[in-house]
């Protein structure tokens, strides 16, 4: 099964929940069941790495990331089995792009797995370090139970 998260430029939010969905799957064995990627549904970042302040969150809170920024592409539908949105306005991006309609049941916000509750992964660009940890604290209890989700949905498949 294949992953896309998705946020706006593809350097804050999207790259670090592929990274921590990405560590989790490493630590439980199950990198070789799944697979994962991120984009942003803009164009700004193409090719450059994630934001410095990402970075060096994900690594103060023992995650690696390995990624080059990149934008969403129609393509992408066919890609991937599930595509999860950071928040609302990516959403409504991702489902203006030509064919998303036929593959809106794999459309969802990230936060639809978030055990505390709904709504967006609010974007840490502009803010503070604080603000980076939080968006990490939200992604880290989302990707547990998207995981949590996917081992069990597998399972019943088999």
């Amino acid at each position: 099964m294949k992953i896309l998260f998705v946020c706006l430029g593809n350097i804050c939010r999207s790259p670090l929940a592929e990274a921590i969905f990405k560590h989790k799957l490493q630590n439980k064995n199950l990198a070789q069941s799944f697979s994962a990627d991120s984009c942003g549904t803009a164009n700004y970042h193409v090719g450059g790495t994630p934001d410095p302040r990402t970075i060096r969150n994900a690594r103060k809170n023992g995650v690696g990331i390995n990624h080059l920024g990149r934008q969403l592409s129609p393509n992408d539908f066919e890609n991937f089995d599930l595509i999860l949105a950071m928040d609302g306005s990516n959403l409504q991006n991702i489902l203006r792009l030509p064919g998303a309609y036929l593959q809106a049941h794999k459309i969802k916000l990230m936060r639809d797995y978030d055990p505390d509750g709904r709504g967006d992964v609010p974007d840490p660009y502009y803010g503070t370090e604080p603000d980076f940890q939080a968006v990490f604290e939200i992604l880290d209890r989302s990707v547990d139970q998207l995981v949590t989700s996917l081992v069990k949905q597998k399972s019943n498949e088999t």
